[in-house]
Formats: C-alpha cells, sequence, structure tokens
C-alpha cells in the first residue's frame, strides 16, 4: 500500500513538474518566485530595524510578481487567479503611489532627496 502510494505520488509530481513544463510554466514559476521574495525582502528589512517596515522593494517585487502571475493566469484561463491578481495588482499599484507622493511631500518640504 505504501509503495503504490508512492509511486502514485511520484506519478503525479512527476506529470506536473516534468510533463507539463512549458514557457508559460517556467514564467508561473520566475513570478512566484518573485512575488514569494517580497516577504523575504520585507522580513529582511524589519529584522534590521527592529520594527516592522515595508521597503520599497516589497511594492516593486509585489507588483512584477503580481503582474507576470496574472499574464500566467489569463493564460491559463482561471477566473479566481486572476480575480485575487488583478486586484491585487491594483492594490500594490496604488500603495506604491502613495509612497511616491509621501516622499515627493518630503523632498518638496525640506529641499533634500528623500531617503
Amino acid at each position: 500500500m505504501l509503495i503504490d502510494l508512492s509511486h502514485a505520488v511520484g506519478g503525479y509530481l512527476y506529470d506536473v513538474f516534468v510533463t507539463r513544463l512549458d514557457w508559460w510554466v517556467f514564467l508561473g514559476i520566475v513570478a512566484q518566485g518573485l512575488f514569494t521574495m517580497r516577504f523575504v525582502v520585507q522580513w529582511l528589512a524589519s529584522e534590521k530595524a527592529g520594527k516592522s517596515v515595508v521597503p520599497m522593494a516589497f511594492w516593486w517585487l509585489s507588483i512584477s510578481g503580481g503582474t507576470l502571475l496574472l499574464a500566467y493566469a489569463l493564460y491559463r484561463r482561471d477566473p479566481v487567479f486572476i480575480a485575487g491578481q488583478g486586484f491585487g495588482v491594483f492594490v500594490y499599484l496604488r500603495n506604491l503611489q502613495f509612497v511616491l507622493r509621501e516622499r515627493r511631500a518630503g523632498r518638496e518640504v525640506t529641499g533634500k532627496p528623500a531617503g
């Protein structure tokens, strides 16, 4: 029984990761990697600061990974994935707009580049 289960799982994983591998799957994997890196970047920045922070790279990785994942979802015709990533990319862009507006306002007040 355990051997049968092992063969079934192995066959499934082989089908998913080898048989069905194409450029779209590769794009999806790269996109998911970018999307995941945003959490690593945020975590490391927070550890360094000793408090929760959201660095600019978080938003750029969110937008990059989310947009590529949206393209992948559109190609795969997955309505749940499309709705989730479509809304997410909108939110990431809006947050980036807030961050950039705040930085611009800081430069206008001090006359110095915001860092």
